[in-house]
């Protein structure tokens, strides 16, 4: 039996991936901020737990991985979900803002895969680590600099540790997804002019469920990619193929 961490698992991509990893069999360790609602995603799947914590924290985040491995010994699975937007043009983006950004959406996701990715160097068994990119890893919408800025830096973060911890047996990957239908997206989706601008860019012409990314991660963290390390897989409904 695998054991998965995820993290921003109390929503969207993260509680999907959380629910699929476990429906896989997993043991799962669910980790939010809001730890009442990651607990409720975690009563949901069979076995787990539930933390709550600030991804940013590099102490919080090493004390995750360390109840991790005391409770269950071993850590084959991390997927890094926890992310934010917002959205500014750069004329008016302000450099706290820009920081934010930038904390929770690359650096948090650093601290993750490198306590990860120790804890699974000790254990002697390699792993898997999945971090959550975008489509804007690639571009950038009209006031999109912060967060396509910090989505870029996950694609190279990916690459970076998927070379450096390869002697480990520890694969690291990136997936890119689309327009998704998770609370992240959710006023753009719910106003009609936006959304159908967005939807004319996709060719298969609707947004991805949170459940379809999930799977890709389930994938990306099972032994059948044994053989895909450094890979950006675009979940995207063929939007980055125009």
């Amino acid at each position: 039996m695998k054991v998965s961490l995820v993290t921003g698992a109390g929503s969207g991509i993260g509680a999907a991936t959380a629910r699929a990893l476990g429906g896989r069999g997993d043991q799962v360790v669910c980790v939010d901020i809001d730890s009442d609602r990651v607990a409720s995603v975690a009563a949901e799947i069979s076995g787990a737990m539930s933390m709550g914590l600030d991804v940013t924290s590099k102490e919080q985040t090493d004390s995750a991985i360390r109840q991790t491995m005391e409770n269950f010994g071993r850590l084959d699975a991390v997927v890094a979900c926890a992310g934010i937007e917002v959205g500014a043009p750069a004329l008016d983006l302000g450099v706290d803002t820009l920081r934010q950004v930038l904390e929770v959406n690359l650096v948090a996701g650093f601290l993750t895969a490198q306590a990860a990715a120790q804890a699974m160097r000790d254990g002697g068994r390699g792993g898997s680590i999945v971090l959550i990119g975008s489509i804007n890893s690639h571009m950038a919408f009209p006031g999109s600099t912060a967060y396509s800025t910090s989505k870029g830096g996950v694609l190279m973060l990916g690459r970076g540790l998927a070379v450096d911890l390869a002697p480990f047996g520890i694969r690291v990957n990136v997936i890119g997804p689309g327009v998704t239908n998770t609370p992240m997206s959710g006023a753009s989706l719910a106003d009609p002019e936006r959304r159908a601008a967005l939807m004319s860019r996709v060719p298969l012409g609707r947004p991805a469920e949170p459940e379809e990314i999930a799977e890709v991660a389930v994938f990306l963290t099972s032994d059948s990619a044994s053989y895909v390390t450094g890979a950006f897989v675009p979940v995207d409904g063929g939007w980055l193929a125009r």
